[in-house]
């Protein structure tokens, strides 16, 4: 890159998807982000655009993205569903097509990222957003949210411990679905018991090799 982009260029870069890189423009602007090796065009079809990691950190320098974008709203920005929102995306055939899109985003942000390529383990940015990261794992996989009440479904939590985040479900049995999805996608996660409520949940930690 031999000069800096334009201020056009740079807010593009800046309203990027902030979990997945994913852009929006027109075709003139992504070919110009591509050219430039700030972008790139994902090989699978809808052939969506996304940051690469010059991209990303050229978006943090230009405004760097919240540490906790556990909400969904009408903003249009999307964020996996942790459990438990006051006001979360209705499900359905459109919120199913943006997991989908944004797993595969993050796929090959770990393809790109990863010093060796691999897709079967958490990159950088998981590492650094673990909820959110975990939160993605389980929706891509079709697992459901809990709602409002937080009496069913998945819900994901942060935890004091470093690279550890802690998941509750309904039942056993969805735990330990919800185990075995976070360790596909390249998690480690073991069941633990509150001391309190006696209550099992999972503490999952993203795997390193």
């Amino acid at each position: 890159m031999t000069r800096p982009p334009t201020a056009a260029q740079r807010r593009v870069i800046d309203a990027a998807d902030p979990v997945t890189g994913r852009l929006r423009a027109t075709d003139a602007q992504l070919a110009a982000l591509v050219k430039r090796g700030l972008a790139f065009r994902h090989p699978r079809p809808p052939h969506d655009h996304f940051l690469t990691p010059a991209g990303h950190r050229m978006r943090e320098e230009v405004a760097p993205a919240p540490e906790a974008p556990v909400e969904s709203t009408g903003s249009g920005v999307f964020a996996a569903r942790v459990g438990g929102e006051p006001d979360a995306p209705e499900a359905g055939p459109s919120r199913t097509r943006e997991v989908h899109s944004a797993w595969q985003g993050m796929l090959e942000l770990r393809r790109m990222t990863n010093s060796d390529g691999a897709t079967d383990r958490p990159c950088g940015w998981e590492r650094t957003h673990l909820v959110q990261a975990a939160a993605l794992a389980l929706e891509a996989a079709g697992h459901r949210p809990a709602g409002r009440n937080g009496t069913d479904g998945y819900r994901v939590r942060a935890t004091p411990q470093p690279e550890a985040v802690a998941v509750h479900a309904a039942d056993t049995e969805r735990l330990r679905a919800c185990a075995a999805t976070l360790e596909q996608a390249g998690w480690q996660a073991g069941e633990h018991t509150e001391p309190r409520t006696r209550a099992r949940y999972l503490l999952a930690s993203p795997r390193r090799r």
